[in-house]
């Protein structure tokens, strides 16, 4: 069920706001029912009976939506710096297997917060494997808690394999069927909120054939999204190759397990081939430079993507292959990556940059198109930017040259989720901030 009670009126007044292309001062912008519903000069538009935020002096984007994250990872940063993959991925393994309820609640607090602050309004969580349905309620809730919109992955695998060469780490498994029953009353519990359910493939290798069928089926009849990390290195090709006789991407096309409801996470390995592949079957991409730099994973080559027709959006990984949750961090990044990689200065702009984070991988994951900024008829996702907050950013000469080369989470000071204020004055109007401090100090 969606809930259908009215939503007050809200207009952010006299605010530069990113729209079609270019920012244009001096607007106001009216939220109905959740959606923006107006954009105007300012004092042409109707505010009767609307709550008010002061947009003198800001600037208004969409919020960013990370397409991919560990939100347990928030406890578990800076683990295993400075090894390869697998190793890290058994380090983290055995945290995962060390979960709690109340730990995984407070780490999911600690990520949704950290990320709102960035301006991130929406982000897809992929959930590992785990048999505990307390520590998926302790997730469910921490993202209803903080207000963000969230894509909830809950994780499934059914080829187990303790070394994480093919198939997954036993201990977090369960039967498929046990699942699938789970994910139908974790979407039955976060019906109504800002949160819907989709389901968490940790890589190709982890899937029998039979579990793809059951999965896709599953999967498409609900119209969920699905994610799963695909060539992040080398391995999903090597594993598949020596295992199925083909690569990764052949192994998961040959059993119809790419389609338009599937996210695919990282892709640093993506052949010419591989990309054609995925354009054809509509599968979107999830691009995380901090991530694949940290574990030196290499360069996801976003401009062949793009330019073969492949959706791409942002993504940020979790805290223990990033090591924050911050969204302006990795718009840089990403940005600057591939300018470096390609030796091209004029390489993804702010409004590049901002169309992957805001809208690039949206049609994956259920949500509403969104290109060129803020639209009437949007959902009501919304950041508003404060330079004034932090001095390094100013003086500013371009408004989205400043927000892409110097933008960080101090500059952020609203945060709007589907109507509703999240973020204030850059602080949280859910969550006891000095609380979860003491939390986790005391971890």
């Amino acid at each position: 069920m969606t809930d259908t009670t009215p939503q007050p009126t809200t207009a952010i007044t006299d605010v530069s706001v990113f729209t079609g292309g270019r920012w244009l001062p001096g607007r106001d912008v009216l939220i109905s029912d959740g959606h923006v519903t107006a954009i105007g000069v300012r004092g042409e538009v109707d505010l009767t009976g609307s709550s008010r935020i002061d947009g003198s002096g800001a600037h208004l984007i969409p919020g960013f939506v990370n397409t991919h994250t560990h939100l347990q990872q928030s406890l578990m940063r800076g683990i295993a710096e400075g090894v390869p993959l697998l190793e890290w991925l058994l380090q983290v393994g055995e945290e995962s297997v060390a979960i709690t309820p109340e730990r995984a609640y407070t780490a999911t607090v600690a990520a949704s917060l950290e990320a709102l602050r960035s301006g991130t309004t929406a982000l897809v969580e992929h959930m590992w494997p785990h048999p505990s349905t307390e520590v998926h309620d302790a997730v469910l809730r921490g993202l209803r808690d903080t207000g963000i919109r969230a894509v909830l992955g809950r994780g499934v695998a059914d080829r187990g394999d303790a070394t994480r060469k093919w198939g997954f780490e036993p201990r977090l498994m369960q039967p498929l069927g046990d699942v699938l029953d789970h994910t139908d009353l974790l979407a039955k519990d976060a019906a109504g909120s800002a949160v819907t359910v989709g389901l968490a493939v940790p890589n190709p290798r982890s899937v029998t054939p039979d579990g793809m069928a059951a999965i896709r089926e599953f999967a498409t009849a609900r119209d969920m999204t699905v994610s799963i990390h695909l060539l992040e290195t080398t391995t999903d090709d090597a594993m598949c190759r020596e295992h199925a006789g083909m690569g990764a991407v052949e192994y998961l096309a040959t059993h119809d397990f790419l389609w338009d409801r599937m996210i695919a996470v990282h892709c640093v390995e993506l052949s010419a081939a591989g990309r054609r592949t995925l354009a054809d079957r509509g599968v979107a991409v999830s691009y995380n430079p901090v991530s694949n730099m940290r574990l030196g994973s290499g360069i996801a080559a976003v401009p062949d993507m793009i330019a073969d027709g492949v959706a791409v959006g942002l993504g940020v990984d979790g805290a223990a292959s990033n090591d924050t949750q911050d969204m302006l961090e990795s718009l840089r990044t990403g940005a600057y990556v591939q300018r470096a990689a390609r030796r091209k200065a004029d390489l993804f702009g702010f409004e590049e940059m901002l169309d992957i984070a805001s809208g690039g991988a949206n049609s994956a994951l259920g949500l509403p198109a969104r290109a060129g900024g803020v639209a009437v008829g949007d959902v009501a996702d919304l950041t508003l930017i404060r330079f004034d907050r932090d001095f390094a950013t100013l003086p500013v000469r371009d408004p989205g040259a400043a927000i892409l080369t110097t933008g960080t989470s101090r500059i952020v000071d609203t945060v709007v989720v589907g109507g509703d204020v999240v973020i204030r004055d850059g602080r949280s109007t859910r969550v006891d901030e000095a609380g979860l401090i003491r939390t986790l100090a005391a971890l």
